[in-house]
């Protein structure tokens, strides 16, 4: 049996047994559609009220200040959209990184073309955006600000808590995307000057197709869906049970697990990259050494195409990645690593490994292992 070391957790996680157990529950036992007003619509109703209790409580958040979405990509794009569509009489101005995610860069995009103005900041070659430079482009124009805490393929983390202070001041709506933050990271305390956040199950062991919207209670945004009023009218359509319960299930053991995974994560990131500079040369490090999250690591291997070392490494039963899954098959440069200023052989080499608290130290071994001699027989080969 082929060995497998699993090095793509900011793509997807594998689910926890007691998260897939909780959803077959739901799945067969308490199928009923929330909005009944039988048992069986009451009991998917509580499990609702329950994920909805513990998430919140995570957060430090008030209950009613959790929306259930299918996933980062929507909750981003009820955030961002749902918010300018709401203050566009206020005025028509955003500002974002050059570093976002595309579910965040895409929908800035489209709301160009409809008369808003965005502001797309540039990074240091940490990948870190500068407070002053956040301040310096607000202006009397300005209506929502929308910056990720973790970035998704360097794992660098941005100065969220200073930012959200200055915006508080100014009374300018602030979103975040917390998905590679969400159970990884602390957040603020109670998310003190967040006016909206963003996070998905499948990134903390959960299911797929469910994630959250935080939405402080005083901020208003416009729906996007519309129909039966579900999630207090902002978000329509029957609940997904299943997900949900699977979340709430995903939430209570990493709260158990937090601060053990967090440590453990970062130890394994450091043995990997203490193993790749000390047995491979002519490497270049794109995660910061600090401020940085503990489960992201981005390296570049010179001389070697990336796509080419995932598929060699895959031979041997180890998954990494090339950047960021929802943008691999577009066959474009990381917009992530040209903002950092890197160069076009640091690009092409780039591989991300992403953590989780389940590899062994002896699976980063092993990992180091091949990762050395594929890497060794690639520039071999290249040089022929």
């Amino acid at each position: 049996m082929k060995r497998e070391v699993y090095l793509d957790n900011s793509a997807t996680t594998k689910v926890l047994k007691e998260v897939a157990d909780e959803v077959y529950k739901v799945l067969m036992e308490d199928y009923g559609n929330p909005s009944s007003l039988h048992s069986k619509g009451l009991y998917a109703e509580k499990a609702v009220r329950e994920a909805r209790r513990v998430i919140s409580n995570f957060l430090g958040v008030e209950e009613k200040e959790i929306y259930f979405t299918s996933g980062g990509t929507e909750s981003n794009n009820v955030a961002i959209k749902g918010a300018v569509k709401a203050l566009k009489r206020k005025g028509k101005h955003i500002i974002t990184t050059s570093i976002e995610h595309p579910s965040v860069l895409e929908v800035c995009r489209e709301l160009e073309e409809e008369g808003f103005k965005v502001t797309y900041l540039p990074v240091g070659e940490d990948g870190i955006v500068k407070v002053s430079d956040v301040k310096n482009a607000v202006n009397s124009e300005t209506v929502l600000v929308s910056i990720m805490h973790v970035n998704n393929e360097v794992g660098s983390i941005q100065p969220i808590e200073e930012i959200a202070d200055f915006l508080k001041e100014k009374g300018i709506v602030f979103h975040v995307d917390a998905v590679q933050s969400f159970g990884k990271i602390p957040l603020i305390s109670g998310l003190k000057g967040i006016s909206l956040l963003s996070a998905s199950a499948h990134k903390v062991y959960g299911p797929k197709g469910i994630g959250i919207l935080y939405k402080k209670d005083k901020i208003k945004i416009e729906p996007l869906i519309h129909g039966g009023g579900q999630e207090r009218g902002l978000r329509s359509g029957t609940e997904n049970v299943p997900g949900i319960a699977g979340f709430c299930k995903a939430v209570e053991i990493l709260e158990k697990n937090f601060s053990l995974w967090k440590e453990k994560m970062g130890n394994l990131k450091e043995r990997l990259k203490t193993g790749i500079i000390d047995l491979i040369e002519d490497v270049v490090i794109n995660t910061p050494e600090t401020k940085s999250a503990p489960h992201i690591l981005n390296v570049s291997f010179l001389g070697v195409k990336a796509e080419v070392l995932l598929h060699a490494l895959e031979n041997y039963g180890i998954y990494v990645s090339t950047g960021s899954a929802c943008s691999s098959h577009k066959k474009v440069k990381s917009h992530v690593l040209v903002a950092m200023g890197k160069k076009e052989e640091e690009i092409e080499g780039a591989v991300r490994f992403s953590l989780s608290p389940f590899i062994t130290e002896e699976e980063i071994d092993y990992t180091l292992d091949v990762l050395k001699n594929q890497v060794k027989e690639l520039r071999r080969f290249k040089r022929r």
